[in-house]
């Protein structure tokens, strides 16, 4: 959830970085879910870092769904967390689900193991959904099967309906994670027009996703020559974007209605991979 990135982005922000009010968004029942949108090399790192915090942190377990083998951390989030304690990593499970039916087989099964220990996940991530939506063509340049709107809903409705009853589990449970949070990222298909100054078409899976998923996080890299001549590597603008973003701020009994949460950031990567987030 939104509250878990900007948690992110407030621990590694430098101490000259934060020149605003800034407020954590305050989770809520009913906005407990982001989708991160993006090149898929910076995306994986931000739930990386997303998971790696929630559990550190905040000493939530998190389940995280994705197709690649993790042997271990980057080199870069080693160097964002060089006193990691190995309990911490321990309430991160990996799963590997390879097709869309592996995965929703292995998210519904949260349901039946919900009812008997341990804890279930509080935060649920799930890597590059468009390797799930995309037939055994995705590699190519027709893109997604067909029928995969209709899949990015079902996956999406089952995600989030999956929170809602983990956070009823854990609730009941009195755990201080709840609720339960789902973070997904999507690399989207590049946009393509139809000529004659015709505008580019929108991704229709994007529009399908951003229904269930009440907050985007959106990641652009800046290829300016002053993110150039600043000695970084990569310098990314992250934007907040969707109807979760108008959620309360934390505030005492969560009654403060005013939007003044972050809704830009920039991320700078340094040469040793290390990452820093200014607030914008």
């Amino acid at each position: 959830m939104t509250d878990i990135l900007t948690l992110v982005f407030r621990t590694f922000i430098p101490q000259t970085g934060l020149t605003k009010d800034f407020k954590l968004i305050c989770p809520s029942k009913t906005n407990c879910s982001t989708l991160v949108v993006g090149d898929h090399s910076i995306s994986r790192s931000l739930l990386l870092l997303a998971a790696v915090t929630a559990a550190s942190e905040l000493g939530m377990k998190v389940l995280f769904f994705t197709q690649t083998q993790i042997q271990s951390l980057p080199v870069s989030l080693q160097n964002c967390f060089p006193n990691l304690s190995p309990d911490s990593l321990k309430k991160i499970k990996f799963s590997y689900p390879r097709t869309v039916e592996e995965l929703l087989q292995q998210v519904a099964c949260l349901h039946e193991s919900a009812s008997t220990p341990p804890t279930p996940p509080s935060l649920i991530i799930v890597d590059r959904l468009e390797g799930y939506l995309r037939g055994p063509g995705g590699g190519s340049h027709t893109g997604f099967h067909q029928g995969e709107q209709s899949c990015a809903a079902h996956v999406s409705a089952l995600l989030c309906d999956t929170a809602a009853f983990l956070t009823q589990v854990l609730e009941q449970r009195a755990s201080s994670s709840a609720p339960c949070r789902v973070i997904a990222s999507f690399q989207a298909e590049p946009e393509v027009g139809h000529g004659g100054g015709e505008p580019s078409a929108p991704d229709p899976v994007l529009a399908v996703l951003d229904r269930y998923f009440q907050v985007r996080c959106t990641l652009d890299r800046d290829r300016s020559y002053g993110a150039t001549a600043a000695g970084l590597q990569e310098v990314w603008h992250i934007f907040l974007s969707g109807t979760g973003i108008t959620e309360a701020a934390c505030a005492e009994g969560g009654e403060d209605k005013h939007p003044g949460v972050a809704q830009e950031w920039q991320l700078a990567i340094f040469p040793n991979g290390s990452m820093e987030f200014t607030l914008v």
